[in-house]
């Protein structure tokens, strides 16, 4: 009976000794869950003490975020998104990804569509990737871990931005332009090929492509089917369109609004100056002018107002003030971020490889932006040909593309554009009320 007993409490010991890591770990989740919710509460306190507080800072970082939302953001984005929003609906998109499959497969391993969201995103701006991301995955046409992929790399600043707003607005220098471009375009391409490596023992269930003798006829074939397959009416789909575009719009505007009054009452109560003297302190080390530290806080939390300051740092070398915006403009700031939260939450994507692909992007970007600054700078003002060149490219910039050109005309396009989605709208609620309803 003695023997027994022992090898029963050896049993017991044992048992226990394997459910005491168990219980440690859940008593610690709870605790984190508890500490989370408290820092919740306290952030959410001071904030609002701090508008109560500064009132007049909070107003002037809300018309600076509602003006840069009504007068560039929204009509720069709104064509792009309802036309995104047509072509995957009329099979185009799938066409043009039957072509680029043997180029995206390999390099991305994400499907050929993967091209299309990925020179959407080039082409409108921050955060047109994560939308078309998550549309094509919420359609079937990309898996969950293809749709996270792309994610990573395809939400960039569009050309615009960075031509006029940055180069020709901020710095007075469209020479730099092109660095700033090659750098961020080129970095978000590294991302993708390193991103091609993320979730790769996980299983995909992707669709393998299929090897047609004529890809021509196939693809026109897919477009064809798709088109018959959309049974909405034309007018239908475009208001549609219209409405899932405008309603992107506005959650986009108030993130953009509420982050430029965050920055503003952060600069306000010296948190920017605080944590720029760390950042000074780094900056020091590696030889990079401390005064850059204030702007590379800012531009952490919103590009453009990060950008602006950068470029108001009269004391730097222009090297390392381009340097640093490439660091924005890769890390896209946490703006953005919340945006791009906000969009693929909705069909329950992973945040985790897109914070990846951020800060990869603001590693890569700078170093390639260092690289670049001799053959596409230095080198490119003092050749003549290429002199009269870039002095074409200015003018152009200064008469066809300024940004007072585009605030002015942006707020009525904008109001336009919401008076046709009210109507949409309206018109939505006039069709449900006159459906029969049945009760049950």
């Amino acid at each position: 009976m003695t023997i027994i007993f022992t090898n029963h409490t050896s049993y017991d010991n044992c048992h226990i000794q394997r459910l005491i890591p168990i219980i440690c770990w859940r008593f610690i989740d709870v605790k984190i869950k508890y500490l989370t919710t408290l820092v919740i509460f306290v952030l959410l306190v001071l904030l609002t003490a701090m508008i109560i507080l500064h009132p007049d800072v909070a107003f002037r970082g809300s018309t600076r975020g509602l003006e840069m939302w009504w007068g560039i953001v929204f009509p720069s984005l709104l064509p792009f998104f309802i036309l995104s929003e047509l072509l995957i609906c009329f099979g185009v998109v799938q066409f043009i990804g039957i072509f680029l499959e043997p180029v995206m497969r390999p390099l991305f391993k994400v499907p050929g569509v993967g091209a299309f969201v990925w020179a959407m995103g080039m082409a409108s701006g921050f955060p047109s990737g994560a939308k078309l991301s998550a549309k094509l995955y919420k359609d079937g046409e990309l898996t969950k871990l293809e749709a996270e992929r792309l994610n990573s790399f395809t939400n960039s600043s569009n050309p615009l931005f960075i031509f006029v707003a940055i180069s020709v607005g901020f710095f007075h220098n469209v020479n730099i332009g092109l660095v700033l471009a090659l750098s961020h375009y080129l970095s978000n391409a590294f991302v993708g090929l390193i991103m091609r490596f993320y979730g790769k023992n996980k299983p995909n269930y992707s669709r393998r492509e299929r090897i047609h003798s004529n890809r021509f006829k196939y693809a026109f074939q897919v477009l064809h089917e798709k088109r018959l397959n959309e049974k909405r009416p034309i007018g239908k789909i475009l208001g549609d369109a219209i409405a899932s575009s405008v309603q992107t719009l506005l959650m986009i505007g108030g993130f953009i609004i509420v982050f430029s009054v965050l920055n503003m009452l952060l600069i306000e109560i010296g948190f920017i100056a605080q944590v720029g003297k760390i950042i000074s302190f780094l900056f020091s080390q590696l030889n990079i002018n401390h005064e850059l530290s204030n702007p590379f806080v800012s531009g952490l939390f919103e590009i453009t107002l990060g950008s602006k300051l950068v470029s108001e740092i009269s004391n730097s070398t222009l090297m390392q003030q381009v340097a640093l915006t490439s660091f924005i403009l890769g890390f896209g700031g946490f703006s953005i971020h919340a945006q791009v939260a906000s969009i693929i939450s909705e069909v329950k994507m992973s945040m985790k490889p897109y914070i990846i692909g951020r800060f990869l992007q603001s590693m890569i970007a700078p170093i390639l932006a260092v690289i670049l600054w001799k053959p596409f700078y230095i080198d490119r003002i003092s050749s003549t040909s290429n002199n009269e060149a870039i002095t074409v490219i200015k003018h152009f910039a200064e008469k066809q593309f300024t940004s007072e050109a585009i605030i002015s005309n942006g707020p009525l396009f904008t109001l336009i554009s919401i008076y046709i989605y009210v109507i949409i709208l309206l018109y939505r609620m006039y069709i449900q009320k006159k459906k029969p309803q049945f009760k049950s």
